[in-house]
């Protein structure tokens, strides 16, 4: 039975198989309550709005809205919530996003079954948690220890969520109408943030946002 004060956790993850592993995994865990499930970026952020978990697991190559991003919304909207990125790619602009974004901890996919739930605990109590891979890599050797500041970040351009959205759309192969639909606005607006994207990352064709895209881990390879 799942104690009155567990730790809620809600798993964003688009694979049904590897959310019902990872649910699985924590109901065994006494002090943990899994108590929702997104499989697009955009319900991650709106499930949090609404249930408020303790911790979110996130993976980053989400659909509709990546998980940098959703990570980013999430944080600025219920910033008592903690997010633990969950993901295959381990490479450092990946965590180093992460890390700039505001994420409490980052775990690679293929090792994460036997320290997932000590790195939800961790993160439910404030401190972070690294897979030992890149807490050795990062020189993060304790979870209690953040070194936010001393980390090497690469910014990306200054995009607003909007044009992130719109930019993933776009990688994704949407077209502007299909676009537009999506995010509830009009075609003339989705033209207009194309324009400031690829004014901004001066980048002016569909092909260099989808090599974007792909090289920020908005999307992955597969949609290309």
């Amino acid at each position: 039975m799942k104690s009155t004060n567990s730790i809620t956790v809600l798993l964003a993850e688009d694979h049904v198989i590897v959310r019902e592993g990872l649910r699985r995994l924590l109901e065994a865990e006494a002090d943990i309550a899994v108590i929702g499930e997104a499989s697009t970026g955009r319900q991650a952020v709106q499930l949090t709005k609404k249930l408020r978990p303790s911790v979110v697991i996130m993976d980053i190559a989400m659909p509709l809205l990546n998980g940098l991003e959703a990570t980013r919304q999430i944080l600025k909207s219920v910033p008592a919530t903690r997010v633990l990125i969950l993901s295959a790619h381990s490479d450092d602009p990946y965590v180093e996003q992460a890390i700039a974004l505001g994420a409490a901890g980052y775990l690679i996919k293929q090792t994460a079954g036997h320290v997932l739930p000590e790195a939800i605990r961790e993160v439910a109590r404030g401190n972070i948690f690294f897979s030992p891979a890149i807490a050795k890599r990062l020189d993060l050797h304790r979870p209690k220890t953040p070194r936010w500041a001393s980390l090497p970040v690469k910014q990306a351009p200054d995009l607003t969520s909007r044009e992130m959205e719109v930019l993933q759309l776009i990688a994704e192969g949407k077209a502007n109408k299909a676009t537009a639909e999506e995010l509830g606005i009009g075609i003339k607006t989705v033209e207009k943030h194309r324009e400031h994207l690829m004014s901004k990352l001066d980048i002016h064709d569909i092909a260099g946002l989808t090599r974007y895209a792909i090289a920020r881990g908005i999307i992955e390879s597969g949609f290309s």
